[in-house]
């Protein structure tokens, strides 16, 4: 099926207001083996009526998000009733389920409310048990020639995502006649780029039938998105892991953080962290995930070299003879981090962020990361010249990733 969203709003247009609903709605959709083809963002107002034009004179069906609700901006049922040449008309039921949410919650209700009963002649109300604003469905014999279904749904997250899985994947099922066991499956890497995909492994995987692959590249990470039957995804992913499997940390899409924390907590270890040119980003990542309370126990912000000496007892002297940024003082940041905090294992990472501060011997972008346990300490440099804000990034992706490979 030929699938478009509008999401109205002028707020998604001004930034104000992150657009969640297309990513969210795909991933639904996908499941049932169907695919959004376009996604539209228009403001409030009359603009709705002819992205309505297009979007149903090209697609099977098209799902509005938001401009339902009571005030004079939102006009998505008129534009929709403008659209399908019919009248509105009070449906009763909404009405009466409006007045009973109102009486409910103690409150008269507002003259402005009694709109969002309106219903366009023909179409279907789909009950709202979140909020005031049932949604609307116009079957695709409403839209002539066009035979496109039409969906008008609440805007807020809350009230869209159950009336979306409730109402409209049944009806969507229904019309699409789905059927199979089409599926996504992502994998995830570190340390490769998608051009070693290209050569090594995507001749192997066009040969696949029924199989669609794509690539997502962000900065020291890739995303490897199997798209088919369960069959050919098997394929594809023995291909890959046959090629890249110390690189993929992930066949399930889960965060690399979050990784590392489910294999502290399957062995029982506790980690900790001391981080100089990072400022905590590692430690972030590691309590972003739910249940890092249980294996994560010190995080070691140590930026200036007093912090190394005085939180770490890294001796002075090493610090002048080898300098901040060093194999030395990294792997004595994670060792002291081990033995300050108790904990099984620890990662450290002292480097030049720039712009500034880089020398000869140490150019902007040096970073040593050490991994410190109470068996073995060992440190890696790397070089990332992408700016202040990269650098961190791809170094905390980094540290992360000797973590997990030194748990696996």
């Amino acid at each position: 099926m030929r699938i478009e969203i509008i999401n109205t709003g002028s707020e998604l247009l001004l930034g104000t207001t992150l657009n969640t609903h297309g990513a969210w709605m795909g991933l639904e959709l996908l499941d049932l083996g169907m695919r959004v083809e376009r996604q539209v963002t228009v403001p409030d107002g009359d603009a709705i009526i002819s992205a309505l034009e297009e979007a149903m004179g090209r697609s099977d069906a098209v799902i509005v998000t938001g401009g339902i609700g009571p005030t004079s901006d939102d006009i998505s049922r008129e534009a929709a009733a403008q659209v399908l040449g019919v009248d509105l008309i009070y449906d009763e039921a909404a009405l009466r389920s409006l007045e009973a949410f109102f009486e409910a919650l103690g409150k008269p209700m507002a003259e402005a409310n009694k709109k969002q009963a309106l219903n366009p002649v023909g179409a279907d109300i789909l009950p709202n048990p979140h909020g005031t604003a049932p949604g609307i469905y116009a079957p695709p014999r409403m839209s002539g020639d066009r035979l496109c279904a039409l969906f008008l749904l609440p805007g807020p997250p809350s009230e869209m995502k159950p009336m979306f899985r409730a109402e409209v994947l049944p009806r969507l099922r229904s019309l699409g006649g789905v059927e199979g066991d089409y599926q996504m499956e992502l994998l995830r890497f570190t340390g490769i780029g998608e051009s070693d995909f290209h050569a090594q492994i995507d001749v192997e995987l066009e040969k696949i039938n029924d199989l669609e692959v794509g690539y997502c590249a962000r900065p020291s990470e890739v995303d490897l998105r199997l798209i088919g039957s369960q069959s050919a995804i098997s394929q594809g992913k023995e291909i890959a892991l046959a090629s890249f499997s110390e690189e993929c940390f992930s066949i399930d899409g889960e965060d690399l953080e979050a990784v590392v924390v489910r294999l502290l907590t399957e062995q029982g270890k506790k980690l900790a962290l001391a981080e100089s040119c990072t400022g905590g980003r590692i430690a972030s990542r590691v309590t972003d995930v739910s249940g890092s309370s249980a294996v994560f126990t010190h995080g070691f912000t140590t930026y200036a070299d007093e912090a190394k000496i005085s939180m770490l007892d890294i001796p002075s002297e090493l610090l002048k003879s080898h300098g901040a940024v060093s194999e030395e003082v990294a792997l004595a940041m994670a060792e002291g981090a081990l033995i300050k905090s108790g904990a099984d294992i620890a990662a450290s990472v002292t480097g030049i962020a720039g712009p500034t501060g880089g020398t000869d011997d140490k150019p902007v972008g040096t970073v040593w990361i050490a991994i410190a346990t109470t068996e073995k300490s060992f440190a890696v440099q790397r070089c990332y010249k992408r700016g202040r804000e990269l650098f961190k990034q791809m170094t905390s992706q980094t540290a992360l990733n000797l973590l997990r490979k030194s748990l696996s």
